[in-house]
């Protein structure tokens, strides 16, 4: 007999994760993979994709890999036809730019929007027409609290993550009733290998301060967020912005 927590299961899913070789995304992969899915692993080095399919496949869980560069949109449609039905699209692929706003030339504004935010417009195109066919999907855009909460010195990477959660949006009101659902993952001071030289800097220790928590996130801390928006269990939340940052946006001063 079927119960409420096997509603959280993605038995007979298959789940693409992008930018998932390491940190949020890898966590975001592995929660879905023991939940039942088959995940496909995404980045653009095969070299560095290997060892992460090899490790779920020897926890006796279906995993594949796709590279390709974000940027690349031949490469994309070409990767993407071969990989088969996508039930869940988790796009957490974005670059940072952090300079002053001045010192941000219109083409390198231009080039991180299409980075962290074009692509994933065309990577919803490829894998949405499945989803409608099956009359089911779920799309979660990995966006941050930086596009809610502006911070100096990160003006193209915000104005990308804002522009992700309002894609979400737009992505729900259109496709709500096809049986897909659109949401967005914000993560605030998360400890991933990327962040390591900012939590150990001045302004880390700030950012530890500012959290009511008092502490960086642990990387898998994302993961539970991220497999309710991918489970059944969520069937009804559409258009979302599910933030999980320890209580730094809900607060003044902490």
């Amino acid at each position: 007999m079927s119960t409420f927590p096997d509603q959280f299961r993605l038995d007979g899913r298959t789940a693409l994760v992008t930018g998932s070789a390491r940190g949020l995304g890898w966590e975001m992969a592995r929660a879905l993979a023991e939940a039942g899915a088959r995940v496909v692993l995404h980045g653009r080095s095969a070299e560095r994709l290997a060892p992460r399919v090899a490790a779920l496949g020897n926890a006796g869980f279906a995993a594949g890999s796709l590279v390709f560069d974000m940027a690349d949109r031949a490469a994309m449609r070409q990767a993407l036809a071969g990989a088969g039905p996508i039930d869940v699209l988790i796009h957490n692929v974005g670059e940072r730019d952090r300079r002053p706003f001045a010192e941000i030339e219109p083409e390198d504004f231009a080039r991180l929007i299409d980075v962290d935010l074009s692509a994933a417009h065309a990577l919803v195109r490829l894998v949405v027409p499945g989803m409608i066919e099956r009359g089911w999907g779920r799309v979660i855009l990995v966006t941050s609290i930086a596009g809610q909460l502006a911070v100096a010195g990160a003006s193209s990477y915000i104005a990308a993550k804002g522009g992700l959660a309002a894609l979400a949006r737009a992505l729900a009101a259109e496709l709500g009733a096809t049986g897909i659902t659109a949401n967005a993952l914000s993560p605030g001071f998360f400890g991933t290998e990327t962040n390591a030289a900012l939590m150990a800097s001045p302004m880390g220790e700030r950012q530890r301060q500012r959290c009511p928590a008092k502490r960086w996130a642990r990387p898998e801390e994302i993961a539970g967020a991220a497999l309710f928006l991918a489970s059944p269990a969520a069937s009804f939340v559409n258009g979302h912005t599910l933030v999980v940052d320890g209580g730094v946006s809900a607060t003044y001063l902490a």
